[in-house]
């Protein structure tokens, strides 16, 4: 069988299993008696077992197989949930990360795991010692392969654990049964087939065992056939025939366990076998019936996700590349529209317009991607940085489904983890002095995001000590960042930017969380590099909040088209307040800066001709052209010559020769052909 045109959707479902084990494994933590998340983790790692076995990649699917033995203990309670073995288990789930990345780069997916397997296994025998009194020997013997005889002694091939579950599945409705299944002789990739046909009946139900053991058919040591006893409100003909759909299965036998047999059985074998506490059978019976739900309820959902496709991001990529050049076409036919100011050519032209809009914001949406395949990683991320910290941190996720363009997403990622890694280590207090300050000695962390216009906003709160204004000034005049005579003009929050200078750092210690006293300058200069802006605002004592405001995508952006002479310049609209015509007589001068008053607020002026060079031609009359422009809480008033409009533009890079050119972030081709320069406002404003 030909694996590799599988190989992408692997990839992809086994992030996504990882993902969920991931997040599970984190409520697990805060749950540790809940065995339904147990489930919900075993599911994900069976799929992902069953998967890596038929694609060929074996040592994927045995440290898969080591983790799933001790998840199996724990939903069997045998195994105790704690901090340190789940500290194992994500050890283990780190691994099967890397496997995977592997792969996906080309690689064989082989890991040296000895340590964890070690761990793992060590936890596995550590569960011998409290396993319940329970015969286990029977779980390794094999039913007849010719017939099974239903009227049978059933406590000959079902442990206590197992006969309690089905009783209490029968008093809520659900029949057992024991459903033989036999492959052809020739069939070549037997692990493969059982891996569906376990598929296919875990929809249907839950399975309680099987003959031979799971471990046994997974290493293909069987012959043709195996037995599965599931639990199931299906018919016998149901299940018979959706197990028969399973390419190279030759027959399929499904008989109903009698279960009256079971009463008499259980009353004489009571003296001899410890039942089982009734909580624990009342766990797994609510989680069988909880399962059952769950499958109808993912059947309906199918019938409306069987409409979705997985689409490969470069043709995504391609497309609005495509679409980019017909934008700038576009540009270039409604210019010559009006031109020749012909009512056919105008209505055709605006009606095609007004479709390529609508095609625009199907395409854009097509690249929107959750902020949550950002998010995901950050629990986790969080929960190790408690630990090495001796902290005790809450991460709190708000708005986890706010959409953003693909390409602002993959910059966004490492600003995040620097700023999360400062809040946990800079922000937060540990417990004891928490509490000597009448805190919770567990510290919060909110992380949120949420649309605003056609910015997206993103926000790290937490509720720890607080940004010092007399140590951040402290450390910035001893650093030379401002002089002593400025700091005392500084309103809190420019005190507070300071700390984003370049080589700004109060740490008293360098440490590997939050950044080697690196400081915030990165932080900064990579989102003001995606067209962003970053505030902050902190009470001493209460805790400190960054808030990040993000373009929704980079691609097309609407802008302001102004003229300097014979040249044309793109201001984004998403920088301007607005646009204003003020005489020359209305300019002051302060501090050798010519500004002005607008609505009350002192506006200094930037004359672009000066910023770029332009020659000057002649000189304008007694008014100048101002656009207002704002980054943060600053403003600037840039002068031009005169205003053209409004339009929507391409964004295209300068590409790697000009690369240092200031104040300029780009440019893109209007429609009459010409280039004209994108403004990065950011840098004028200072």
């Amino acid at each position: 069988m030909e694996m590799n045109q599988y190989l992408e959707v692997f990839i992809e479902e086994s992030k996504e299993h990882l993902q969920a084990v991931n997040d599970h494994l984190l409520v697990l933590e805060k749950n540790p008696e809940d065995i339904s998340i147990v489930n919900e983790i075993f599911r994900s790692a069976h799929t992902l077992k069953g998967m890596s076995a038929t694609m060929g990649y074996e040592d994927l699917a045995s440290l898969t197989h080591q983790m799933e033995n001790v998840l199996d203990g724990i939903r069997n309670h045998k195994i105790k949930v704690t901090a340190e073995l789940l500290d194992v288990v994500f050890q283990s789930v780190d691994d099967l990360e890397a496997m995977v990345y592997s792969i996906a780069a080309g690689g064989d997916g082989k890991r040296d795991v000895k340590e964890v397997v070690a761990k793992l296994v060590a936890i596995e025998k550590g569960e011998s010692l409290i396993t319940t009194n329970s015969p286990t020997s029977n779980t390794e013997k094999v039913v007849d392969q010719k017939n099974v005889n239903v009227g049978q002694d059933l406590s000959e091939n079902y442990d206590q654990f197992e006969i309690t579950v089905l009783q209490q599945s029968r008093e809520q409705g659900f029949e057992g049964y024991e459903v033989k299944v036999s492959l052809r002789q020739d069939c070549l990739l037997k692990a493969a087939r059982v891996f569906m046909v376990f598929e296919i009946l875990e929809q249907l139900g839950e399975v309680i065992k099987s003959n031979p053991s799971v471990e046994l058919l997974e290493d293909e040591k069987f012959e043709d056939s195996f037995t599965v006893t599931v639990v199931s409100k299906e018919t016998p003909k149901d299940i018979e025939a959706k197990v028969s759909k399973v390419s190279e299965v030759d027959q399929v036998i499904v008989n109903l366990l009698d279960l009256s047999l079971l009463d008499a059985n259980v009353q004489e074998k009571d003296e001899e076998i410890e039942v089982l506490p009734s909580e624990y059978i009342q766990q797994d019976v609510q989680v069988i019936n909880e399962t059952e739900e769950k499958k109808q309820s993912q059947t309906k959902a199918a019938n409306v996700s069987n409409k979705t496709i997985r689409v490969n991001i470069e043709r995504l990529d391609i497309l609005m590349n495509l679409f980019e050049e017909l934008v700038i076409d576009r540009g270039r036919l409604e210019q010559i529209s009006s031109d020749l100011n012909n009512q056919e050519l105008n209505e055709t032209v605006e009606r095609m317009s007004r479709i390529s809009g609508d095609l625009q914001n199907i395409i854009l949406n097509m690249r929107m991607v959750p902020v949550e395949t950002v998010f995901n990683r950050f629990p986790r991320m969080v929960r190790q940085l408690a630990r090495d910290l001796g902290k005790k941190i809450e991460l709190v996720v708000v708005g986890a489904e706010t959409e953003l363009d693909r390409t602002v997403i993959d910059e966004i990622g490492d600003p995040l983890v620097h700023l999360l890694r400062n809040a946990i280590d800079h922000g937060v207090e540990m417990p004891d002095v928490r509490r000597q300050k009448g805190k919770n000695e567990e510290g919060t962390v909110v992380l949120k995001a949420y649309h605003s216009g056609n910015h997206v906003f993103i926000e790290i709160e937490d509720d720890g000590g607080g940004i010092s204004r007399d140590k951040v000034l402290k450390k910035a005049i001893s650093k030379g960042v401002v002089s002593e005579q400025t700091a005392q003009t500084l309103s809190d929050k420019q005190v507070y930017e300071l700390i984003m200078s370049s080589g700004f750092s109060t740490a008293e210690t360098i440490s590997d969380i939050s950044g080697r006293g690196v400081g915030l300058d990165v932080v900064k200069n990579t989102i003001e590099s995606l067209g962003g802006s970053i505030s902050i605002d902190s009470i001493e004592g209460k805790g400190t909040t960054f808030s990040i405001q993000l373009p929704l995508t980079l691609s097309i952006i609407s802008v302001m088209l102004v003229e300097l002479e014979q040249e044309k310049y793109a201001i984004p609209i998403s920088s301007i307040i607005e646009t204003a015509i003020v005489k020359k007589e209305d300019i002051m001068n302060a501090h050798n800066q010519k500004v002005i008053d607008f609505r009350g607020k002192v506006v200094p002026l930037v004359f672009l001709k000066d910023v770029f060079e332009v020659k000057q031609m002649n000189q304008s009359d007694e008014f100048l052209s101002v656009v207002i422009v704002r980054k943060g809480d600053k403003m600037a008033g840039l002068v031009v010559d005169t205003f053209i409009g409004q339009q929507e533009v391409v964004l295209k890079s300068l590409g790697n020769y000009l690369t240092s050119v200031f104040a300029i972030s780009g440019a893109t081709i209007l429609g009459d052909g010409q280039v004209a320069l994108i403004v990065d406002c950011n840098a004028l404003i200072k």
